[in-house]
């Protein structure tokens, strides 16, 4: 939004059009209609003018938008805008409220400390804080701070909450870095301003064979790290707040809360949840977007009937992308959906999407490898499943990644390897039913009857309706070969 307006200001002297717009302010990506708008409509609302009076922000119909209103430069060299018939020698004081951050959370990448006593190495952690702050810029819900504003603290000692408030942010993340020899120590902790907590810290120590893979590694780490916590922190927040006062974006986050918990009940209150925010806010991508996935994974875990969910996903996750067709939620769902009604070059394709979109976005990656598992790429499955993984090895999903890598391991007859991912996977989450079902193939296949028959009745518990049937209709195996191998574990496991 900001972004728009600067655009406005500067460009001024013409009408600019929707083209200018999306290949100047949004990088040449796709925007939509309602996105635009969206964007137009806050822009106008921070400077206070509105689509009725258009006193700054003028629409000039069928070809764009114009900025209208006075403007004046400072000695400094900044612009000053003030709206139309003002009196030309009005002074107008620069406010901090005239440019209001979004309704969502808002956070500042303070620079790393270089702490190798090297002023040749800062570089190293000034590249480490600007990543970081680049790579949470790519996930779209989040307001983070620009790269030139949270440098302005460098080398200086200030307190949090001071810069804080100078800033207008909610969270504040810091680190350090030291380097020695071949090798590197990186910390990094998030904190929420309004309790005075650090909400999530971590230490990454690495050798130093190629100095920009490990900056781009442990950027990736940390940002993985720190989007399950944000949310985590607003869902805490939104507790706090009496029922009726809730807004879509509470909303969302309970909702969110209770999805990454991975069981049937949560699953179902997260669809609760996420209905209430549509009612509320009908064109909100995110919202949409992770009710359609959450009625897709209730199927896939065998809580519902694909043919009975597939549908009320579909129509959701199409809703979202419309709504917001650059939320990365969006496509992940529309993946989903294509994935379990077998339309799978689409499927592949919108989960590229959402991970162009957020390249950490590890749900995104994980069903990606299933994906990519049921079209009988395993080798490229099993890569995408370790990168998921990777990139969020501590939440109640990475259960879900297991199964998948174990999966991939299967089509490539890897059985050891397979049975071996499947147990951590139920390890980790013993009533996820995916690791469960690999296991027992895995066990058939491998020729060991007792092993098969035990992971065959700890399935048939976690998943009481399981049978050949339910396998060979409810799972979108592509190629009949791979489908034929994965049934044919089961019969030799005892499954009828």
């Amino acid at each position: 939004m900001f972004d728009l307006l600067v655009y406005l200001v500067q460009n001024r002297d013409r009408v600019v059009s929707k083209d200018d717009l999306t290949a100047s302010v949004w990088g040449g990506r796709i925007v939509s209609d309602s996105t635009l708008t969206s964007r137009i409509n806050a822009a106008r609302k921070a400077v206070g003018d509105s689509g009725v009076d258009q006193k700054l922000i003028r629409t000039i119909a069928r070809k764009g938008l114009r900025f209208v209103g006075a403007v004046r430069t400072q000695p400094n060299g900044a612009e000053l805008a003030h709206a139309a018939g003002s009196p030309p020698d009005e002074t107008v004081e620069p406010s901090r409220s005239a440019l209001p951050l979004p309704d969502r959370p808002t956070i500042a990448v303070l620079p790393f400390i270089n702490m190798s006593g090297d002023p040749e190495q800062e570089y190293f952690s000034d590249g480490i804080s600007e990543d970081i702050i680049t790579a949470l810029s790519k996930l779209r819900w989040f307001f983070v701070i620009a790269r030139n504003s949270s440098f302005v603290y460098k080398g200086k000692a200030i307190h949090m909450k001071q810069v804080a408030e100078e800033l207008g942010v909610g969270y504040v993340v810091e680190g350090s870095v030291r380097k020695g020899g071949d090798r590197v120590r990186i910390t990094a902790q998030l904190n929420d301003v309004a309790t005075g907590s650090h909400i999530w810290a971590e230490r990454f120590d690495r050798d130093l064979a190629d100095v920009f893979a490990v900056q781009d590694e442990i950027t990736e780490a940390i940002v993985a790290a720190i989007e399950p916590q944000l949310y985590a922190a607003e869902n805490f927040h939104a507790k706090r707040k009496p029922p009726d006062s809730m807004d879509a974006w509470d909303l969302v986050m309970r909702a969110l809360s209770h999805y990454w918990r991975v069981t049937r009940q949560d699953n179902l209150v997260a669809q609760a949840l996420l209905e209430k925010a549509t009612a509320i806010d009908p064109n909100y991508g995110q919202a949409l977007g992770v009710l359609a996935a959450s009625h897709t994974f209730s199927a896939h875990m065998g809580w519902a009937d694909m043919a009975t969910a597939a549908p009320i996903a579909e129509r959701a996750a199409l809703a979202a992308a419309l709504a917001d067709s650059e939320d990365p939620w969006a496509h992940y769902a529309l993946g989903c959906v294509y994935m379990f009604t077998r339309r799978f070059d689409d499927s592949l394709a919108e989960f590229e999407l959402a991970l162009r979109l957020n390249p950490n976005f590890s749900l995104a990656q994980g069903y990606y490898g299933l994906a990519l598992s049921y079209c009988g790429r395993w080798e490229e499955a099993n890569v995408a499943a370790q990168r998921a993984l990777r990139l969020s090895p501590r939440d109640p999903f990475s259960a879900v990644y297991y199964g998948i890598a174990a999966y991939s391991q299967f089509i490539g007859r890897n059985y050891d390897e397979a049975m071996r991912l499947s147990r951590e996977g139920i390890r980790q989450r013993g009533d996820f039913v995916g690791a469960h079902r690999v296991l027992t193939a895995a066990a058939g296949m491998a020729g060991g009857a007792d092993v098969a028959k035990a992971a065959l009745q700890e399935l048939r518990r976690a998943q009481p309706n399981i049978s050949l049937a339910w396998i060979a209709n409810q799972m979108p195996i592509k190629l009949d070969a791979d489908r034929e191998h994965y049934l044919e574990g089961f019969r030799r496991a005892g499954l009828d």
